[in-house]
């Protein structure tokens, strides 16, 4: 109880007046934090006495705790601890003075501020985050020192103060809070728990509430990753994001120079319910919550991960707009940037099957981190992962250029469509050439960066040309044989053309080593690109529509039995077949509308009947 002899009152001495409900209506973005303040200064209390013991060779008790206290018929909340404590002379100069002095510097910088969340801690403040909630705080505390007395310090938020001595044995501070009367939720002890795991589960020393230990006191981010298992790793990311699945490879971070930066860093499974555009990672300070959106300190190309970063060092009192500037924000990032590429690496050297495993999940975001830092494509560039068409396996570029069987080994063939491309595919499958899969979004602008990159590397989708390993060569195909002047090739062109009636049609004759197509439709590998990216990016460019080319195997039976019906002067049937063999080959490119797909039909059946004729008349 108060001792009346040794009471004095006052009034703190600040220039702003009523900072008091300046404080209450927006210092902090969520009035919850008091708690977290509140806690981290008994926290910091307990850490300043065990400094004292190991310096001052004090035997104080080693039993340190916080202890949340709630008492409904008093609409009381308090937080006590036993650390270093107070004298009342440092009430005055801790309370009175330097406290309020920041907070008039702190209301005074940002006040103006439009959008408060930009405020992400300010833990010279805590204190007074108190009067957010409580119409009047207390303070009573007993200093470790020979000989001290207690104090009693109480302000109802107004400038007045009273400040009282008291007989105390404990040493050690309580804050005691009388709340307002909307504030009931802070006398639940559910919704109190709540605030304190969110707030303070990972703070170093052991904080009871109703008499039990809400907190984890050894975060895994405080202990050395050559004493963890997977299995440690694991249960963590579970604590943290419970429900969620194993995640698919975690970093652990303790960096002590040139600053201080400890964590682990997760990348999750990704499912259509997670939300790609925001930071997942959970910001502390010292082992206190900060913040769970902390996009500064990663790219955005990361913003999938998940995990607990504590960096101490940071300026917590400014604006996230200085944050982004900030030098040792900046080395931050392009630590955690190294970091992620030196696991990936890693994981490559260590189990190519394993790495490919995880390889869907992450290649976007992959792909995107090299084309925005370079430093990011030079440590990946040998470990980024294709798929192999057709096949369980996985290279990487310089692997395929190595292995190559191509005629130049600086073309990579690719598909972006195995299903549409099935013809050219098999073509390539039979000659024993290996096409990479690059059918996601991400991936035409993957290539070009690639090229860009690799100036005598050259990707080409497997449908922009005929690569000299499918061709079979024929001297005698570009011999003039005829009384017209012209080879079986030009023959062949120009029968197409006549029958196509189109002008523009660009036919070539090649002879493939396959037999069983009969053409195929060809595009320009950068018209089609460019094409695309004017699509990509929404803009109308008029540019002549060449379409695709056609090239006709000679070495397809097909081709043959047209050119026997032109000679025996069949020709319905032979402008039906080479109709025929025109759409199909323009149906692995492009989808037909209704009329042409009507056309493409009736044509077909019409050659059924004809078979069946042909076929009657030989019986």
């Amino acid at each position: 109880m108060a001792n009346d002899q040794a009471t004095e009152q006052g009034t703190i001495s600040i220039h702003t007046e009523n900072i008091f409900p300046i404080i209450k209506k927006w210092l902090y973005s969520e009035k919850e934090i008091f708690l977290r303040e509140l806690v981290s200064n008994a926290v910091d209390a307990i850490h300043k006495m065990q400094h004292v013991n190991l310096v001052e060779g004090l035997q104080k008790a080693d039993d340190y705790r916080v202890d949340v206290m709630l008492d409904k018929d008093k609409r009381t909340l308090t937080v006590k601890d036993n650390g270093i404590g107070m004298t009342a002379d440092e009430i005055r100069r801790y309370i009175n003075q330097i406290a309020f002095s920041s907070a008039e510097e702190f209301v005074q910088k940002f006040k103006n501020l439009e959008d408060k969340s930009q405020i992400i801690g300010h833990f010279g403040l805590g204190f007074y985050s108190a009067f957010m909630v409580a119409k009047k705080v207390e303070i009573r505390s007993l200093s470790y020192q020979e000989g001290a007395a207690g104090a009693h310090w109480s302000c109802d938020g107004s400038t007045a103060y009273a400040l009282t001595e008291i007989s105390r044995e404990e040493r050690g501070t309580e804050v005691i809070l009388t709340l307002d009367e909307g504030e009931v939720e802070f006398l639940d002890p559910a919704h109190v728990r709540q605030v304190l795991t969110r707030y303070c589960n990972f703070l170093p020393v052991a904080i009871y509430l109703e008499g039990t230990v809400v907190n984890d006191q050894n975060p895994l981010w405080t202990r050395l990753a050559t004493e963890l298992s997977d299995d440690d790793y694991k249960a963590f990311y579970r604590k943290l994001y419970p429900f969620s699945d194993d995640p698919l490879f975690w970093i652990h971070l303790n960096i002590d120079f040139p600053f201080n930066l400890k964590g682990i860093l997760y990348f999750p499974r990704l499912t259509t319910e997670f939300d790609v555009t925001k930071s997942h990672i959970k910001l502390f300070c010292n082992q206190v919550f900060v913040s769970d959106n902390c996009a500064e300190l990663i790219p955005e190309f990361l913003t999938p991960l998940q995990g607990c970063l504590d960096a101490p060092d940071l300026p917590l009192n400014v604006s996230r707009s200085y944050l982004q500037n900030d030098p040792q924000v900046r080395k931050i990032r392009e630590v955690i940037i190294s970091r992620v590429a030196g696991k990936l690496v890693e994981l490559d050297k260590l189990d190519r099957e394993a790495f490919s495993a995880i390889w869907a999940d992450i290649h976007t975001f992959i792909k995107f981190g090299m084309m925005r830092d370079d430093k990011f494509y030079e440590k990946l560039k040998e470990h980024t992962l294709f798929a192999v068409s057709g096949s369980e396996s996985w290279t990487t570029l310089p692997e395929y250029l190595e292995n190559s069987t191509a005629a130049k080994a600086t073309t990579v063939y690719y598909t972006n469509d195995e299903v549409a491309q099935a013809t050219y595919l098999k073509l390539f499958k039979a000659q024993g050439l290996d096409v990479l899969v690059l059918d996601t979004q991400i991936d035409s602008h993957f290539i070009q960066f690639l090229e860009m990159k690799n100036s005598e590397v050259h990707f080409a989708r497997v449908d922009a040309d005929v690569t000299e390993n499918l061709i079979q060569q024929d001297a005698s195909s570009k011999l003039v044989d005829g009384e017209d002047g012209k080879t079986r090739d030009e023959r062949i062109a120009e029968l197409f053309k006549q029958a196509l009636k189109d002008e523009k049609l660009e036919v070539r004759v090649e002879r493939l080593k396959d037999e069983s197509v009969p053409a195929m439709a060809l595009f320009s590998e950068q018209d089609r690109r460019f094409q695309e990216m004017t699509r990509t990016l929404g803009k109308q460019i008029s540019l002549p529509d060449k379409g695709p080319s056609l090239m006709i195997n000679a070495a397809s039976p097909v081709v043959q039995n047209i050119l026997d019906l032109q000679a025996r002067q069949k020709f319905a049937d032979a402008d039906l077949l080479i109709a025929q063999v025109y759409d199909l080959a323009m149906l692995t490119c492009r989808a037909f509308d209704q009329e042409r797909m009507a056309r493409f039909l009736e044509r077909s059946n019409q050659i059924l009947a004809r078979v069946n004729v042909e076929v009657a008349d030989k019986e």
